[in-house]
């Protein structure tokens, strides 16, 4: 039988710093929520030196925010947390991350919960061998697998991997953090936002750099970290390098235009959409995207969201575009992101996969001891 309020455990890549990362506002909002809906979280992250430098959160009064430093600390402290939780939820990306799974399906007394916020990268790892924090067998004994990818990557999850239950937890947007600004002055024509990936700059070299290159009095920037220096900036691109999730409301409401560039391993999976879409349409900015499969599950194409696929394109679009229609635009993706992309959607949809795996898996026990007691009957 269900309980109305959960005892959550979760062990994730980072809670405290959003440096270099996506997870850290994906679980701050999720986590806040889920604690609105009275559930009792406890974060255990990693005390990674890379994340401890670079610090924006150092406490959070929706959760319990504790750092470990190896495994043998985590089941010396923590191992009761684990065990008595009704939850555990471990993340893509944890140090050690298959290890800490095998432990907690190990001696969970409650359900357990794998949570991919990098799925794409995850199946192809899993492909080459190479998954630090995930196995096929490990995949099988969780209760439950929580994907950021939908479509057909959720099949293959419980086909190929084994998984007993997969099930899609899009990233979602906090409105608390990201919305419409009305008194911020334009200061770019299209900036975008993003970590440096190899694999992405051939598209940011396209429709950004190249664009800034031909368009010599448009306005442009680029934030984000671990860009190599070999990169030639054109002077018209402004380049931050972190910028902190309390900054990216004021970056978003500052372009004309936001620009999203989608990653080779989530192109290929489909589905999987990144939280920038939800950040800047909930920042009423229109969004220029590369095309994926899937991508009109989540805004309309034309209407909510545009698609370039070359330099000219996305200039067009930058200098060519009447006002109204962008604003129209920007108009129709934020009251879509507020309809169905939030937070608080998330967390609950969230509970109700909880609910019932709770549910399966009280079922399946009692399966097992019906036999027993009608033989003890008897």
């Amino acid at each position: 039988m269900k309980r109305d309020k959960l005892n959550i455990v979760v062990l994730g890549l980072s809670l405290s710093s959003s440096w270099g990362n996506g997870h850290a506002t994906t679980y701050r909002a999720l986590l806040r929520e889920m604690a609105a809906l009275g559930h009792k979280v406890t974060f255990l992250e990693r005390d990674a030196p890379w994340y401890r430098k670079n610090r924006d959160l150092t406490s959070a009064h929706y959760c319990d925010l504790t750092f470990y430093t190896s495994v043998e600390e985590l089941r010396e402290r923590y191992g009761e947390n684990v065990r008595r939780a009704d939850v555990v939820i471990v993340g893509s990306y944890v140090p050690a991350g298959t290890e800490v799974g095998q432990w907690v399906t190990r001696v969970a007394h409650g359900i357990t919960a794998f949570y991919d916020i990098d799925t794409p990268v995850t199946l192809a790892k899993l492909r080459n061998r190479d998954c630090e924090y995930i196995s096929n067998a490990l995949a099988r004994r969780y209760d439950l697998y929580l994907s950021f990818t939908g479509g057909s990557a959720l099949k293959h999850i419980e086909t190929v991997l084994g998984s007993r239950c997969a099930r899609a937890l899009y990233c979602s947007v906090d409105p608390e953090l990201h919305y419409k600004e009305a008194a911020v002055t334009e200061q770019w024509h299209l900036g975008y936002l993003g970590t440096y990936s190899e694999d992405r700059q051939p598209a940011l070299q396209s429709l950004l750099i190249r664009a800034a290159q031909e368009w010599p009095d448009g306005r442009f920037a680029v934030a984000g970290p671990l860009y190599p220096p070999k990169i030639s900036w054109p002077e018209n691109v402004m380049r931050v390098d972190h910028l902190p999730p309390s900054r990216h409301r004021g970056f978003y409401n500052a372009q004309r235009f936001t620009l999203n560039i989608t990653r080779r391993e989530m192109i290929g999976a489909g589905y999987s959409p990144s939280v920038r879409l939800f950040e800047a349409a909930a920042c009423g900015t229109p969004i220029i995207t590369d095309p994926w499969d899937g991508l009109g599950r989540f805004f309309e194409i034309g209407s909510e969201i545009l698609i370039a696929r070359s330099t000219e394109e996305c200039l067009n679009l930058l200098r060519e575009l009447p006002a109204d229609e962008r604003l129209a635009l920007a108009e129709r993706a934020h009251r879509r992101v507020l309809a169905e992309h939030t937070a608080s959607q998330r967390a609950q949809q969230l509970q109700q996969y909880l609910f019932s795996a709770i549910e399966d898996k009280a079922a399946a026990r009692r399966r097992v001891l019906e036999p027993c007691a009608t033989v003890a009957v008897s």
